[in-house]
């Protein structure tokens, strides 16, 4: 179903006006959606109206952010409106609009004169230290619309309860899922995780509801523990009942209906300041729409991660154990930029970007003199050809008179720099840029980002990760490689270091109408090639690097040949590499022999975390129904057999522990059920996917090394 005539729509308008049908009407929504599509005129004022036989039409008339935002702009002509079936599907078919087109453009702040006219770079207010650049600290690509980047305090923020219970201790020392019976988390029994260590977090979820309901929230981390008010405690509260609903209809049950509750309680996250949360209820919805129109954008494991993220982050907040994250887990509302002094930034390389949501643009990646990363980013509504065309488009900071290509390989001296707390450069009214030769791959400070092993980097960022939503991007990491030879459109790749892996490189965006996967097959052609690589790994896959720009090995005799005015690096996103860039086969070349098929060994797929990973999507595609009857086909002794004897044990008590969850539905007498509440196999499939994550976070830093 194609919704491109209608405009956005909000969230908690959508949810309104489903909230307001008959439980009759409710019946009919899903039907009555699948038909709005096709009958959807626009008018020359950019109304949409549909059609609904002759005494039925709905108009549709977005506000100035081109956004249905209020009831009053979908009206119906029928006499149930505004509690009509046709309003409510003609909302229900309309794309949901991002929390950024719904919230009003803030000003960045004007810069301290003061600060702006040293010549030693100041302080951020609020980031990250600028520490060892090849630290794997963590780069800003411009988030894709409703991610709830920001930096607004938390409302309430509050001393949490006394880190020194036994709940915390246990928690605090890295304790596995917790022995028990019974059903959820607290039901799994066996030995100590065999890959990765329990986290705090972990350990709440593996507590179970009774544990979350008696208030587990002394588990600190490490951050500074932060209390939540009753309004958040209640919103959370509300938004884990509609996951753990979502969870247990799955795509197949999981229809307007559904998605509806899931809205509202979205909603409901964000008036109480729990953006993240609802961040990860949007992505859950946009999922369950795309998953439900077959769209060819979902992947179901993409949506297992997402209703990971939601029941992770509801879950925690709802047992009021916000200290385990503090301001990370509970999100920001928006990205607030801090003045920054003077700077001197260099470029490394353009990414073009495309998301899911109908953003497309470039950012632009650069590195300080002392090593800290920035971007400066231009995305906008659009699609490939916006992608396209940004990477040449003027750089809207401070004046400078660059282009983003330029920039790429050049550098500026900002005076009043802005600047987010994840790197991002804002382009305030008092801002000023001045052009600076850039400096190649070679010299410093771009220099530091090759010189540390790829395996050490990722390790650092996969230990990171924990922190973060589901879906962040990794930093940027640099390795000089050499190249082995195509696996399927990837490209396998050895880096230069005593006994180091094959590593795959896959494109960054497949997309066609980019030059990735055009230049990864040129640059295959070539075995035995030498160069460098500028990326970024890809931590749900062993082994695996999306490069983003790649240049000459120096002193390397079988290298790349680039122009001079590339200034030694080409971005995979734009640059097309030609014959001429490649060296002639003359006697550096090493001997040419017979195409012979390679793959790279892949710890995580050859792994019997398989049989976890498919049980916890047959969940997510078909409901606790699909898991219960799975569950029935086999001996579940005899099923996790194989990850008992591979040593994964807790891995396949969750797993059992969730297939008997998922079948237990006591009854009374009159066959009615005693325990209709979906929250015990909610915690059981949150306790199995967790688990499963971090064992294979651990698999991918092992394939690294």
């Amino acid at each position: 179903m194609s919704t491109d005539l209608f405009p956005p729509v909000a969230p908690e308008v959508l949810a309104e006006a489903v909230e307001n049908l008959t439980a009759r009407l409710r019946k009919k929504l899903d039907a009555a959606i699948e038909g709005c599509a096709a009958g959807a005129v626009r008018a020359e004022d950019g109304s949409v109206s549909v059609r609904f036989g002759e005494d039925a039409l709905v108009t549709l008339r977005p506000g100035p952010t081109d956004a249905i935002t209020t009831a009053e702009q979908a009206s119906c002509s029928c006499l149930l409106a505004p509690r009509c079936l046709h309003r409510a599907a003609v909302l229900g078919a309309a794309p949901l609009a991002d929390p950024e087109q719904l919230r009003a453009p803030e000003p960045e702040p004007q810069p301290d004169p003061a600060a702006a006219s040293g010549a030693v770079p100041a302080a951020v207010p609020g980031a990250a230290p600028a520490a060892d650049p090849a630290s794997g600290a963590r780069s800003c690509v411009a988030p894709a619309a409703g991610s709830g980047a920001g930096s607004a305090a938390v409302p309430g923020a509050a001393p949490a309860a006394d880190p020194g219970s036994s709940a915390g201790s246990a928690a605090a020392s890295g304790a596995g899922p917790a022995a028990g019976s019974g059903a959820g988390p607290g039901a799994a029994s066996g030995s100590a995780p065999a890959a990765g260590s329990a986290t705090a977090s972990d350990a709440v979820l593996a507590a179970g509801p009774r544990a979350a309901s008696a208030g587990v929230s002394a588990v600190v981390t490490g951050a500074v523990p932060v209390a939540l008010t009753a309004a958040q405690l209640e919103a959370a509260a509300t938004l884990w009942q509609a996951a753990a609903e979502a969870l247990a209809a799955g795509v197949t049950a999981g229809g307007a209906v559904v998605q509806a509750e899931l809205l509202r309680a979205a909603h409901t996250a964000r008036l109480a300041g729990l953006p993240r949360a609802e961040a990860a209820a949007l992505r859950v919805v946009r999922g369950l729409r795309a998953a439900r129109e077959r769209s060819g954008a979902h992947r179901l494991a993409d949506l297992t991660g997402a209703f990971r993220e939601l029941l992770h982050t509801a879950g925690l907040l709802a047992s009021g154990a916000a200290g385990t994250g503090g301001p990370t887990l509970t999100g920001t509302v928006r990205r607030a930029y801090r003045t920054g002094g003077s700077l001197r930034v260099y470029g490394l390389c353009r990414e073009p970007v495309l998301s899911a949501t109908g953003y497309g643009g470039v950012v632009t990646h650069l590195i300080a003199a002392d090593g800290a990363r920035h971007t400066v980013s231009d995305v906008r509504p659009g699609g490939p050809a916006r992608a396209r065309g940004a990477g040449s488009a003027s750089v809207a900071l401070g004046g400078a008179a660059l282009d983003h290509a330029g920039l790429a390989r050049g550098g500026l001296r900002i005076a009043g720099a802005t600047v987010s707390a994840d790197g991002r450069l804002g382009a305030g009214r008092g801002v000023q840029a001045t052009p600076l030769r850039g400096v190649p791959w070679t010299a410093e400070p771009a220099a530091a980002l090759f010189a540390r092993p790829a395996a050490e980097a990722v390790a650092g960022q996969l230990a990171d990760r924990d922190g973060e939503p589901d879906g962040a991007d990794a930093a940027l990491i640099g390795c000089e490689v050499t190249v082995v030879g195509p696996a399927g459109e990837d490209l396998l790749v050895r880096e230069t270091r005593a006994d180091a892996p094959l590593l795959r490189l896959r494109a960054a965006h497949p997309h066609p109408e980019l030059p990735h996967t055009a230049n990864l097959r040129r640059i295959a052609a070539h075995p035995g090639l030498v160069l460098r690589v500028l990326g970024r790994p890809d931590l749900d896959r062993a082994a695996t690097l999306r490069p983003l720009a790649v240049g000459p090995a120096p002193g390397a005799e079988y290298t790349l040949r680039l122009p001079e005015e590339w200034l030694g690096r080409a971005d995979l996103g734009y640059d097309v590499l030609q014959g001429s860039h490649f060296p002639p086969r003359t006697g550096a070349a090493p001997a040419a022999g017979p195409a012979v098929a390679v793959e790279a060994p892949d710890p995580l797929a050859d792994s019997p975390l398989w049989r976890v990973r498919r049980l916890l999507e047959t969940g997510v595609a078909g409901g606790r129904r699909a898991v219960a009857e799975a569950a029935r086909t086999t001996e579940p002794l005899t099923s996790y057999a194989p990850l008992r004897r591979a040593g994964f044990t807790t891995a396949a008590e969750l797993a059992t522990a969730l297939a008997a969850e998922a079948d237990r539905r006591p009854r009374d007498s009159f066959g009615r059920l005693t325990d209709p509440s979906p929250e015990a196999y909610a915690w059981a499939w949150l306790a199995a996917s967790v688990h499963l994550a971090a064992a294979e976070r651990s698999l991918v830093a092992a394939s690294w090394s």
